[in-house]
C-alpha cells in the first residue's frame, strides 16, 4: 500500500476525524472508578484467545481481582474462557465483541489487552480516554507514532499501563542488565538479543489457502480496526496475521521484542539509536506467502554500545551440531559483551579470556527491588494490579514508556528492511563493512541457512536474494528519521474510521 505523504497524511486525518466527531469511543479520565486498597478491581480481556488465556488465569490468582467482561471479535471464544473462569471460582462475565461496549461501563477498572498487534496502540488509547488502566501485550504499538501518542494519552488522563514484557518483574533479568549498564565490568560493546525459534510448523509457515466466507460468528471489520478492510481468508485469524505487515510485525515484533526490551534495558541511558540498519529475507524450503522476515540481522548504533539483533525462524532446535543453531548457548536470548568479560543470559558471566562460566557478580550498587518470578508471568501481573491500587506510575516495572522504546526499534528495523534492495548472497553486501560484530552475525547466519541438515537448511544461497536495508538516521529525541522520506512516511500509517488513531495529542 502507497502510503500518504505529510500533508496528505494531515488531509486525511482531518477528514477522518471530521467523520467520527459525533461517535462517542469512550469517555474521560472521570469515567474511571478510585480503587481503594481493599476494592474488588474489574478487569476485562480483550483478545481471549491463546495469550489472552494466561491473562485470565493470572487475573483469576490475584485476590480481589474479577473478571467483569470477555472482549474478543469471534465469540467462538468464549465458550472455553468462560469454563476456564468458572472452574477458577470466578463469576461469570459479560461477552462482547466490541470493545468500545466495555469501556462504557464507568465500574470497568482495566483493560487487558491481547488482540493482535494493530489493536494495542489504539485500544490503550481509547481505555485511558475513559479512565481504564491498561495492561498491553507487547508489542506496544503497530508503528512509532502510535506508541508515542498511547504515552502521551496515558499521560495526560493519569492511567496506569503496564507493557507485557515480563522480563521487567524477574530479579535475575534486573541484576542481570543493572551489571552490563553499570560500568562495573567496563564499557558494554554490544547488547546481543536472539530471537532463533523454530516457526517450521503450521503456526509458522503461511500456506496458499481458499478465500473463504467471513465465519458468522466473527466480526472481520473490527477484527481489521485500523487496518485496511482486507479479504478475508484464513491465514489471518487466530494466528498467521503475524506475518503479514497491516497486521503483525514479523517475528522481530512477537518474540523478539522481549528480547530487544532486555536488551534496551542493559545500555546505560538507552531510548532510541543514533542509527539503524537491517537485512535479510523470508526464506524457506517449501512455498510461503508471508510478507514478514523469518530471517533477519538488525544493528542499531548508540555510540559507546551497539545492539545487534538476529531473528531465524527456520531450523534452530535440533540437538546435533548445536554450534549453528544457538549463540553461545542462547536461541531465545540475549548476551552483554563487557570489556571485562560477557554476560550470557541471566545468569552467566564468562570473563575475558575464560570459556569457563561463573556466576553473575555482585553488583556494587544498589539494584531496583524486583520479586522473584514464578516462570509463568503472573508476577508481571501482580505487579500491574498493585500499581492500579496504589495509583503510582513509578510502582511498575514496564511502563508504557519502556514499552514504547523498545517496540519503536523493531519498527525501526522493519522499516529499514521493507525499504531495501534485494542483492546476491555472493559476493557478500557491504552493508555491515568495518561492523566486526554485524558482519559475524552475518556469516552465522549464512551458514545457518546454508548448511546441510542437521546443522542447516541446505539453501543454495547462490539461488537466493538477500533484503539489505538503508541505514537510516534517527533523531532519538524528536523520534523521526532524517534524510529519507520514504522511512519517515512508515512512522505512520493511514488509519480506518472510525479506528482512528489521533494525530497529536491536544
Amino acid at each position: 500500500m502507497a502510503l500518504p505523504s505529510r500533508q496528505s497524511r494531515r488531509q486525511f486525518m482531518q477528514k477522518t476525524l471530521a467523520a467520527v466527531a459525533t461517535v462517542t469511543i469512550a469517555g474521560t479520565k472521570s469515567s474511571g472508578r478510585v480503587v481503594g486498597a481493599n476494592d474488588a478491581i474489574r478487569v476485562g480481556v480483550a483478545g481471549i484467545n491463546g495469550r489472552g488465556g494466561a491473562h485470565v488465569s493470572a487475573f483469576l490468582g490475584i485476590q480481589n481481582v474479577q473478571i467483569t467482561y470477555l472482549i474478543d471479535v469471534d465469540t467462538r471464544t468464549f465458550r472455553n474462557r468462560l469454563q476456564q473462569i468458572q472452574a477458577g471460582n470466578g463469576g461469570v462475565p459479560q461477552t462482547v465483541q466490541d470493545v468500545r461496549r466495555a469501556l462504557d461501563d464507568r465500574n470497568l477498572d482495566v483493560i487487558s489487552i491481547a488482540t493482535p498487534n494493530h489493536w494495542h496502540s489504539l485500544m490503550t488509547i481509547w481505555a485511558a480516554q475513559a479512565g481504564k488502566h491498561v495492561y498491553v501485550e507487547k508489542p506496544l504499538s503497530h508503528n512509532v507514532h502510535e506508541g508515542r501518542i498511547a504515552v502521551e494519552i496515558a499521560r495526560r488522563h493519569n492511567v496506569i499501563v503496564q507493557h507485557g514484557t515480563q522480563s521487567r518483574s524477574e530479579a535475575r533479568w534486573a541484576h542481570a542488565t543493572a551489571l552490563a549498564r553499570s560500568g562495573q565490568l567496563g564499557r558494554l560493546k554490544v547488547a546481543r538479543a536472539l530471537c532463533y525459534k523454530p516457526r517450521n510448523n503450521s503456526m509458522g509457515r503461511v500456506p496458499s489457502v481458499r478465500r473463504v466466507p467471513v465465519p458468522a460468528d466473527l466480526n472481520f471489520n473490527i477484527w481489521c480496526g485500523p487496518a485496511p478492510l482486507r479479504e478475508y481468508h484464513e491465514n489471518l485469524v487466530p494466528y498467521r496475521w503475524h506475518w503479514y505487515w497491516d497486521f503483525g510485525n514479523g517475528d522481530l515484533g512477537n518474540q523478539g521484542v522481549h528480547q530487544m526490551d532486555i536488551a534496551r534495558w542493559g545500555i546505560p541511558n538507552g531510548t532510541l539509536p543514533r542509527s539503524v540498519i537491517s537485512l535479510g529475507g523470508r526464506y524457506d524450503t517449501v512455498e510461503d506467502h508471508g510478507e514478514t522476515a523469518n530471517t533477519q540481522i538488525a544493528a542499531f548504533d548508540f555510540g559507546a554500545t551497539q545492539l545487534i539483533f538476529e531473528v531465524r525462524g527456520l531450523l534452530t532446535n535440533l540437538p546435533a551440531n548445536r554450534r549453528v543453531e544457538s549463540y553461545r548457548g542462547q536461541m531465545v536470548g540475549n548476551i552483554f559483551h563487557c570489556e571485562e568479560g560477557d554476560i550470557v543470559g541471566n545468569s552467566q558471566f564468562f570473563p575475558r579470556g575464560s570459556t569457563t562460566a561463573q556466576p553473575l557478580p555482585r553488583l556494587n550498587s544498589d539494584l531496583p527491588e524486583r520479586p522473584v518470578a514464578d516462570g509463568r508471568g503472573e508476577t508481571h501481573f501482580r505487579n500491574f494490579i498493585a500499581a492500579v491500587r496504589s495509583r503510582r506510575r513509578a510502582d511498575l516495572n514496564a511502563d508504557v514508556l519502556e514499552g514504547h522504546f523498545s517496540s519503536a526499534l523493531c519498527h525501526l528495523a522493519n522499516i529499514s528492511y521493507r525499504l531495501g534492495e534485494n542483492v546476491p548472497f555472493n559476493p557478500r553486501t557491504r552493508a555491515f563493512a568495518g561492523n566486526a560484530d554485524a558482519t559475524d552475525a552475518l556469516e552465522r547466519m549464512e551458514a545457518h541457512l546454508s548448511a546441510a541438515a542437521p546443522a542447516g537448511n541446505g539453501l543454495q544461497l547462490n539461488n537466493l536474494q538477500l533484503r539489505v536495508g538503508p541505514r537510516l538516521t534517527i533523531d532519538a529525541r524528536a523520534e523521526t528519521i532524517t534524510g529519507n522520506d520514504a522511512a519517515s512516511r512508515m512512522l505512520f500509517r493511514q488509519y480506518r474510521a472510525p479506528f482512528v488513531v489521533p494525530e497529536r495529542v491536544g
